[in-house]
């Protein structure tokens, strides 16, 4: 472990979902900290992982506890969270972690924890309501608003993805502070290359998240002389959908299957409204895929330099860029070679690093005894 940290054998209880990114930063981060000598049981709320993805989580090393507590945005009232965040402090009490990491700040509206809480900002239905709809927020979305900034306000340490989320959540929830930046990160699963170029475009994530506009993705499907390949759900567990009419829909697929695809450097194409980090866009990049983004705040804090942009409802544009790229095999190779060249910076091993300092500044200033100087003494 980095002793410098002054943290020895924590023991992290940490709340995920299997539903979207979430599970793939929760587990990358076990893996990063249990390099560190971290421990991580992981709180499962919502729907249960599927087969592969507790494997994964075996893989890492992480003990999953399966609670069938609804998540915050999936709820049909408050007292619903309020009582999930209550039974995930049983469960604190229970099992007895040094630490509590909620990946759903509102968890910790109503709840008061015996011992540290950080809790990242992942996204939230204002920033969401913001970005994709504009306007008054819905009554639905008032009190889940509520909840998450109270949540906020409880957690010794918030943390945020990217620069430009942190900024729009501290204007959003009025924070005297903003979240303090760690950045995402991803573990790069090694796979053969494959002998075939990849003269498709490729997106993937929750494609019945209007925030990730899957529709303008359908719409420019049928500008092209290419095949759309579209890898992820289509139905969400709060009902939502995405229609899909041009594009080649392949569905909810394993790490593995989307690795293969990106192996052949296909395209990327991302026309997100609203995308705090982008867990797809980075292992896209990470196999060497030219880059079609929409041009958002965090995509072009992440990218710019590194990939082509396009405003997320300039169907005809993005279409034209990836006729360009189809037609002009150099530059899109070298845009290929600058998306991974940047991707080397968004690491599993430097989030780790950067979620490890946070829970050391919050268990020094809460209790010092967990420090290593107070062990040794």
């Amino acid at each position: 472990m980095n002793r410098s940290d002054g943290i020895a054998h924590l023991h992290v209880l940490m709340t995920a979902d299997a539903v979207g990114g979430v599970w793939q930063y929760t587990l990358d981060l076990a893996r990063g900290l249990r390099s560190e000598c971290v421990r991580t049981t992981i709180a499962v709320l919502g729907p249960p992982p599927s087969a592969d993805q507790q494997a994964m989580a075996e893989a890492v090393g992480a003990r999953l506890i399966l609670t069938g507590l609804p998540l915050d945005w999936t709820a049909d009232n408050a007292y619903q969270v309020e009582g999930a965040g209550r039974a995930i402090a049983r469960l604190a009490a229970q099992i007895g972690p040094d630490l509590v990491h909620l990946n759903s700040p509102a968890l910790a509206a109503h709840v008061s924890f015996d011992i540290p809480v950080v809790a990242v900002c992942h996204s939230c239905v204002a920033t969401w309501w913001q970005a994709v709809k504009g306007g008054p927020l819905p009554e639905e979305f008032v009190w889940r608003t509520e909840l998450a900034a109270k949540g906020y306000a409880a957690a010794d340490r918030l943390l945020a993805p990217t620069l430009a989320f942190a900024r729009a959540t501290a204007q959003t929830y009025g924070l005297v502070q903003a979240p303090h930046v760690v950045r995402n990160g991803r573990r790069s699963v090694v796979a053969s290359r494959s002998e075939c170029g990849g003269d498709y475009v490729f997106t993937a994530g929750r494609l019945w998240d209007e925030g990730k506009n899957f529709a303008a993705v359908d719409r420019i499907a049928s500008r092209l002389r290419v095949p759309v390949l579209a890898a992820g759900p289509f139905d969400g567990p709060n009902g939502a959908r995405a229609d899909v009419n041009h594009a080649r829909p392949l569905g909810r697929l394993s790490d593995s299957e989307i690795v293969r695809h990106l192996s052949r450097e296909p395209i990327f194409l991302s026309m997100a409204r609203y995308e705090p980090f982008g867990l797809a866009v980075l292992e896209a990049a990470q196999r060497r895929c030219a880059l079609v983004l929409s041009d958002i705040p965090t995509l072009r804090e992440l990218w710019e330099g590194a990939a082509s942009f396009v405003a997320p409802d300039d169907d005809r544009s993005a279409a034209e860029e990836i006729e360009r790229l189809l037609q002009d095999s150099e530059a899109r190779a070298a845009m290929g070679r600058a998306a991974q060249e940047r991707a080397e910076a968004y690491t599993v091993e430097s989030m780790s690093a950067g979620v490890l300092s946070a829970y050391n500044s919050v268990l020094r200033r809460k209790s010092p005894r967990s420090s290593l100087e107070g062990a040794a003494a």
